[in-house]
């Protein structure tokens, strides 16, 4: 049983995944999932060899590893869209994202030993970080899940990335990722893993304390991301001049609300299918905004973006607005290029 090939096995099943969460929409949702089911078969074939490999032989750490990440991509690859009823189909898929993202969890350690792993875990293939072995140069480097409840779905804490590039001695970058509703930051901080690990910026992804932010009353969940960004920047020296709020959904509603509040400390924000909250117009002079949006968003229609884009120009923000033509209302990983080179030469690079 060769570990590398196994992984090759899980990662094309994983591609899959994200690819079809990238196209999410009710009306291709059986489209989706006939094109996942293919990938039951290779994946069963793998989770057999790993059950029958010999332990003396492979390291016990690399074949559970190996194993779960097995058994959550099947699981999600089952579980996506398997109902008839179009809106009990919808949010099973939304739960077979959570499998996903529990595959990339079990998976993700394994970049240190497994080069296939390490490289889909890149922006660059290429990238000098694509041979496994790195050491990392910050003890406190890696993915850290914090809250007060062993519950990997507790609300009201936060997931944090330190790249294994942080070096100790310096202030650096760091991204804020906003989950949509009902969604967790355990799950949303893998939408910029790779980015961040690529280019080198911390990445943090809280929870909402509800089941989502606290629009209408931003200091409610304010003063707990208040809190936690302290705790992140006693762990990792933060520039604060170099911070991008960003969210998808009600967390890109939110980021937009946060960002405009009279206190805000981000200089740039980015906010993903979302729509404008009531917010201080007057707060919104010269903040730098950039607008991501699909074109067949069909819960927050495009038609809303473009409107908000307008009141927020006419009230003195710096904001572009970017419609993805293919995109419905789901986060396009592809776009983190963008934002990140949108932030400028005075931010991530």
């Amino acid at each position: 049983m060769n570990p590398e090939t196994i992984a090759k096995t899980l990662i094309q099943a994983l591609t899959a995944f994200e690819a079809g969460l990238r196209r999410l929409n009710p009306v291709v949702l059986s489209e989706i999932r006939e094109g996942l089911l293919v990938y039951l078969e290779p994946l069963a074939g793998a989770r057999q060899l790993l059950v029958a490999a010999d332990k003396a032989s492979v390291d016990e750490n690399v074949l559970n590893a190996l194993l779960r990440t097995c058994d959550f991509t099947i699981g999600a690859v089952r579980k996506f869209a398997d109902e008839e009823d179009l809106q009990a189909a919808y949010i099973s898929a939304l739960r077979a994202s959570r499998k996903y993202c529990r595959a990339l969890e079990a998976l993700f350690p394994l970049c240190a030993v497994l080069p296939e792993v390490n490289r889909y875990f890149l922006e660059d293939k290429n990238s000098p970080l694509s041979q496994p072995g790195l050491k990392a140069e910050n003890a406190d480097a890696g993915l850290f899940h914090i809250g007060s409840d062993r519950d990997l779905h507790a609300r009201g804490g936060y997931s944090l990335y330190i790249p294994e590039t942080c070096t100790p001695g310096r202030s650096w970058p760091l991204v804020v990722a906003l989950h949509g509703g009902y969604g967790h930051g355990r799950d949303f901080i893998w939408t910029w893993l790779r980015f961040a690990r690529s280019r080198g910026f911390v990445l943090f992804a809280p929870t909402s304390q509800a089941m989502t932010w606290s629009i209408t009353n931003v200091k409610v969940d304010k003063q707990v991301l208040d809190r936690h960004l302290e705790q992140v920047s006693s762990r990792v020296p933060i520039d604060r001049s170099r911070m991008l709020l960003t969210g998808m959904s009600d967390g890109g509603t939110y980021a937009l609300a946060l960002g405009i509040s009279g206190n805000s400390s981000y200089p740039a924000i980015a906010p993903v299918s979302c729509a404008l909250p009531p917010v201080d117009l007057r707060y919104a002079k010269g903040k730098r905004i950039l607008w991501v949006h699909g074109a067949q968003d069909w819960i927050f229609p495009v038609n809303w973006a473009v409107q908000a884009s307008r009141i927020l120009q006419q009230a003195g923000a710096d904001i572009k607005l970017k419609v993805i033509e293919d995109l419905s209302h789901t986060y396009p990983q592809e776009a983190n290029e963008m934002i990140l080179n949108w932030f400028g030469t005075g931010g991530i690079r």
